[in-house]
């Protein structure tokens, strides 16, 4: 016990510099171009550590959580399509100062002094490990455009009693998500190799066996954003990736034609609330990776729960009055929240959202 102790130590230690190290890499000279859901490329694309082998990958059209240890790498959301090649190279980097300082594989950096030790890193290095898992949390375009590349680089493993891989490498990583999400995909027309290779149907699915050192639970929320919408909650990190169901930086994105509903974003987001656990006044503990902007815990989703509520009782009010969609939009029921999250330009205008709102009360 004493000595997994202090190799957790050592490690964490290791994190803190390599997190420094990805860092200023990923900041500097080639710097990888971010999707903003539809907005030009050429922001920066960077890796934040969140905790344990957990990180946050931030500009490839949504934010993309990442588990990187000696079991591969488990994505959460694939981003845009014209950002997968900068997301293989940013994962190939940070994979590259992990095995550096020996994160990866369970080794403590070298502190130098001795003649038989050098404080360069050793050339021989494990290589990168696969993609093995990819999770959806909607059918949303900037969640899943980067299936079918990151998918088709990653590899498949089995498990239960037969070893190895399933076939050869060429059967590419594992794609899971909600059925809602596959069947919305399939009638998009989207290509083959992007659809989901696994679905549930059911409330959670639990992957099988611990994954990196932990357990992971992927939880469907029903008619949020849209039909298919999930969560997935890394248990021994005690970090949430929240998807589109909450974001930092927009009024969510729902897609009524696809099943979305305000009121299944307020029930999203109120499982989030009771499933974390907050740290000294709620600041702290554990840690939600929003589907945009930054990192976040649980007194950032009561903000945005209580926001939405008011938005929705604002609208149900002008609509028990009777009015029509262009009335309730005049009266501005968003106004004392358009500063932090309304846009009158760009793919989800403070209109859009509003008339979502409408039509998910109205049923219109």
């Amino acid at each position: 016990m004493t000595h997994r102790f202090n190799a957790a130590g050592l490690r964490r230690g290791a994190l803190v510099a390599v997190a420094a190290a990805v860092g200023l890499s990923v900041l500097g000279g080639n710097a990888y171009a971010q999707g903003d859901r539809g907005g030009e490329l050429g922001a920066e694309l960077n890796w934040w550590p969140v905790r344990n082998n957990l990180w946050m990958l931030v500009g490839a059209g949504s934010n993309i959580t990442a588990s990187v240890g000696p079991d591969g790498v488990f994505l959460v959301n694939a981003g845009e399509a014209r950002a997968t090649e900068r997301v293989l190279t940013a994962l190939d980097d940070l994979q590259a100062q992990l095995n550096a300082f020996g994160v990866l594989e369970g080794r403590t950096p070298e502190s130098g002094g001795a003649e038989t030790r050098s404080r360069l890193p050793v050339n021989t290095r494990a290589p990168a490990k696969p993609i093995r898992y990819i999770v959806n949390t909607s059918p949303l375009p900037h969640n899943v455009g980067g299936n079918e590349v990151l998918a088709a680089s990653g590899t498949t493993y089995s498990g239960g009693n037969v070893a190895g891989t399933i076939g050869d490498s060429s059967e590419g990583a594992a794609v899971l998500a909600h059925e809602n999400v596959l069947v919305r995909m399939v009638s998009e027309q989207a290509p083959f190799g992007a659809l989901p290779t696994d679905s549930f149907f059911i409330d959670e699915y639990k992957l099988s066996t611990f994954f990196n050192d932990e357990g992971i639970r992927v939880i469907h929320i029903p008619a949020a954003t849209t039909d298919g919408d999930s969560i997935v909650y890394f248990r021994g990190s005690d970090v949430l990736a929240a998807g589109d169901l909450f974001d930092m930086e927009t009024f969510p994105i729902i897609d009524v034609d696809q099943g979305g509903h305000i009121n299944g974003v307020l029930d999203g987001l109120n499982y989030i609330l009771n499933l974390a656990i907050p740290e000294f006044r709620t600041e702290g503990g554990t840690m939600v990776i929003p589907g945009h902007g930054r990192l976040s815990d649980s007194a950032d989703v009561g903000y945005y729960r209580d926001m939405l509520t008011i938005i929705r009782d604002q609208v149900q009010h002008l609509i028990d009055q009777g009015m029509t969609l262009e009335q309730v939009i005049a009266e501005r029921p968003t106004y004392g929240y358009e500063g932090r999250f309304g846009s009158d330009t760009g793919p989800w205008t403070t209109e859009m959202f509003i008339e979502a709102v409408y039509r998910s009360l109205s049923g219109g």
